[in-house]
């Protein structure tokens, strides 16, 4: 945080010093060190406590938590629904044409109602706004993660230090070009031959 006489300086802010000296709003980003302690102006550490909006409306001051169950639940069977809709076709062309619908789908549909199900037993459980909050934020612990579509491909996870690309694609004749794949400035181009 930056401080002028006491005051605290907004970045991307236009301030005047007491001298009647006027700086634009991107004065605080673009100068140096030496050139904001010329002015007098002195970075600290920002000591403002912080706070979640979403469950606080101020440090130490909780959100009503029966609002914020309601809201969180709400979010919840909002989240489920739209993973559930992608399939619904589904369920639609079996009534309309007795055509069945894919066992990975029943089960991705079962999976996706278990979580939701799972979510909200614990988002109830919560007697205040801190629970709740460490509840959600907390990742339900790790508990109880959306699942995958039944035609999503696995995702794998890079070994530290690979060179392995994680992309499935069949490697004859095929060429990546791209900037972002190695790293640094220039253009990465893979040839498979």
């Amino acid at each position: 945080m930056f401080v002028l006489n006491g005051k605290p300086l907004a970045l991307g802010r236009a301030f005047t010093t007491e001298d009647g000296r006027q700086f634009p709003a991107n004065w605080l980003r673009l100068a140096t060190p030496e050139e904001r302690a010329a002015v007098g102006i002195t970075e600290e550490p920002d000591t403002t406590p912080n706070y979640d909006q979403r469950f606080y409306w101020g440090v130490d001051n909780p959100k009503d938590h029966a609002q914020l169950v309601e809201q969180w639940i709400g979010t919840t069977k909002q989240t489920a629904g739209s993973l559930l809709a992608q399939y619904d076709w589904y369920v639609v062309r079996q009534a309309e044409t007795g055509k069945a619908v894919p066992q990975e789908v029943l089960d991705y549909r079962s999976a996706v109602r278990v979580v939701s199900d799972n979510r909200e037993v614990l988002i109830n459980g919560t007697t205040d706004t801190d629970q709740l909050y460490a509840v959600i934020t907390g990742d339900f612990n790790g508990l109880f993660p959306w699942p995958r579509g039944p035609f999503e491909p696995p995702v794998e996870e890079p070994t530290s230090g690979s060179d392995t690309l994680p992309i499935d694609f069949a490697t004859t004749g095929a060429v990546i070009t791209d900037t972002s794949l190695f790293g640094g400035s220039g253009e990465d181009t893979i040839t498979f031959e």
